[in-house]
């Protein structure tokens, strides 16, 4: 009886060990982590339909005194499941939602949020939102209300937040956001992972100005020690066939230097091919870049080298 008992027990324990291991695998699984005292993460997320494959941003929670401050709210479908998380947490309503940009893995769940939520974004961002059909006819009334253009900052003391906007990168509104008495930044994917950023012209992107961007971002923040990226997982594959592997979404402000370097490099060596004359497809299979960035996932490489040589050419 002892044994069959005790063999049971086993079981359970394992069938529960393989289901936190898929819950922590399957992407559309949300998870919320403690970064530090009162600032939280919410990774996972998954896209549906014409986004199937896309695994959402990073939501960052911030527990005010006066309420909850989110940034970014992932794919359309998740506002409700981020409350949920949200709960698990603190009884505090959410009262502030900032969006870092414009892409719908970062603002798609902001329509399931109550009406009397304040939204916050760069100035061109919500120029940016204004073009998307989550955010026209009706839908306006969810475009951000109050915007900033260089600087702004939100509530005070200890749960003050700063908002920068350090010029083109990602899109032209990428909003990089401090949490000074945390040592804090959010940078959204300004600062994705350690991967090719994927420069959205369409959005204002720029890829030449990108590594300035990080560099005025360096120059200026102070007293940062963590670093809290645009997304927390890589994919291979597309559609229900895609894998996904963790990667650490939390990181230093060591990490963020290196990646400022990465750009400054890439960018280099891709305007280096194009002087001498390779083509886009040989300059991406071939980019000369040192050593230490061995481990940054370049897949996305092709379509920044393009536009490297796009506005080159201007």
């Amino acid at each position: 009886m002892t044994r069959a008992i005790t063999l049971v027990v086993l079981i359970a324990v394992g069938a529960l060990a393989v289901a936190v291991t898929r819950a922590q695998q399957d992407p559309s699984a949300l998870r919320i982590e403690k970064v530090k005292d009162t600032l939280y993460i919410i990774t996972g997320g998954r896209g549906t339909g014409s986004n199937i494959g896309g695994v959402g941003g990073n939501t960052t929670v911030f527990l005010a005194d006066s309420g909850v401050v989110l940034i970014d709210t992932k794919y359309q479908g998740y506002g409700s499941r981020l409350l949920e998380q949200v709960k698990s947490v603190t009884t505090k309503p959410v009262t502030t939602i900032i969006n870092t940009h414009t892409h719908g893995d970062h603002t798609g769940g902001n329509g399931e949020f109550p009406k009397n939520v304040e939204f916050v974004a760069q100035a061109n961002t919500k120029a940016n939102m204004a073009r998307m059909d989550d955010f026209k006819g009706e839908k306006a009334a969810l475009l951000p209300k109050k915007t900033f253009t260089d600087k702004l900052s939100l509530l005070d003391g200890k749960d003050r937040i700063d908002l920068y906007y350090f010029g083109a990168g990602h899109t032209n509104g990428d909003a990089v956001i401090v949490f000074p008495q945390l040592r804090t930044v959010v940078m959204g994917d300004l600062f994705a992972r350690k991967w090719a950023p994927l420069v959205d012209a369409g959005n204002g992107g720029s890829a030449l100005a990108f590594p300035q961007t990080l560099s005025k971002t360096i120059t200026t923040l102070k007293g940062i020690d963590t670093v809290i990226t645009g997304h927390a997982t890589t994919t291979s594959g597309t559609g229900a066939a895609a894998t996904f592997t963790r990667s650490n979404p939390v990181m230093k402000w060591a990490d963020l230097q290196e990646y400022a370097e990465f750009m400054r490099d890439f960018v280099a060596a891709a305007r280096a091919a194009q002087t001498a004359g390779k083509s886009v497809d040989d300059a991406a299979a071939n980019l000369n870049l040192p050593a230490k960035y061995r481990d940054y996932n370049l897949a996305q490489a092709k379509a920044d080298v393009q536009r490297v040589y796009d506005e080159s050419r201007r």
